[in-house]
């Protein structure tokens, strides 16, 4: 057994918000020499300030996900970085998948709820799907020294803890049951969550009714707070200013150098839906290249 210190690598990273907070801005700006893997087109529309990254093929469904990550882990393609746009598209697509193939005697599942004999099957089934694709990440990670970033729409999750009141926080919109947590995969084992907001204040007196306004000025929330489910290890502990086209994060994060020198990048198929990728499972991303 050989110990020895950890050695620096690239960070993977979750960023979430709302609809056009330029949560791809900030994934582009982030990166260096990136490649975009497309559960949904929203690449487009990052700001203009800043250059269009690569992308794969749209996915179309779950087998060409899974195809594009086996791709990414199998050619000498030369990115320094992915983008993951968006886990929450994905999970949609995963979320069809389960349901399509979840029923009795070929047939469709009437839900999720009900999928793979019901029980939590169904939820289980699409948490072990972002599980494999957090696996993969981590392989892109380690064996070809890239960053990842995950794209990720904002959604409300109610807690309930013995020792205060029912409150609610930002969380990511994913499907996720008490037994069948998808969202861990993209906060629990990540090095830092990011949530791209519109500033916003209250307006209005005390006997006014109360309206929140903003001017469009935008921040990201990296540090703990109860509020939502944001971290981050670099010390971060306010809110950053956030203009589109730059990255807020540059002076905390420094990405080490790839443990390869780039090659030339390869050129991905366009019929990646052609791909026989319907058994890859989590034993495709761990053996030998």
């Amino acid at each position: 057994m050989k110990i020895e210190k950890p050695q620096p690598r690239a960070p993977i990273v979750t960023i979430f918000g709302d609809a056009s907070t330029g949560k791809n801005s900030l994934a582009t700006a982030m990166a260096k020499n990136p490649l975009v893997l497309r559960c949904e087109d929203g690449v487009h529309r990052q700001t203009k300030k800043l250059d269009m990254p690569d992308a794969l093929p749209p996915c179309r469904n779950v087998d060409d996900v899974f195809a594009q990550l086996l791709w990414l882990l199998q050619e000498d393609h030369g990115y320094d970085s992915l983008i993951f746009d968006s886990a929450s598209a994905a999970d949609a697509m995963f979320t069809a998948d389960v349901v399509e193939k979840g029923g009795k005697n070929g047939k469709p599942a009437a839900s999720l709820a009900t999928a793979y004999g019901g029980y939590g099957a169904g939820y289980g089934a699409v948490a072990a799907m972002h599980g494999r694709v957090r696996k993969a990440a981590g392989l892109l990670n380690d064996r070809k020294g890239m960053m990842v970033i995950f794209i990720v729409h904002a959604d409300l999750e109610t807690m309930k803890l013995p020792d205060v009141d029912d409150y609610q926080r930002y969380s990511l919109k994913l499907t996720s049951a008490k037994n069948a947590n998808s969202i861990a995969h993209y906060v629990d084992n990540v090095d830092l969550v990011a949530h791209v907001r519109l500033t916003s204040a209250l307006r209005g007196g005390d006997e006014e009714r109360k309206k929140v306004i903003s001017n469009g000025d935008r921040e990201i929330v990296v540090h703990a707070t109860s509020a939502s489910v944001t971290k981050n290890g670099l010390g971060i502990t306010e809110p950053l200013d956030f203009e589109e086209g730059t990255n807020p994060l540059a002076e905390y994060m420094a990405t080490p150098a790839k443990k390869r020198a780039p090659k030339k990048k390869a050129e991905p198929q366009d019929d990646t839906g052609d791909a026989d990728a319907s058994d890859v499972d989590p034993a495709d991303f761990v053996g030998e290249e």
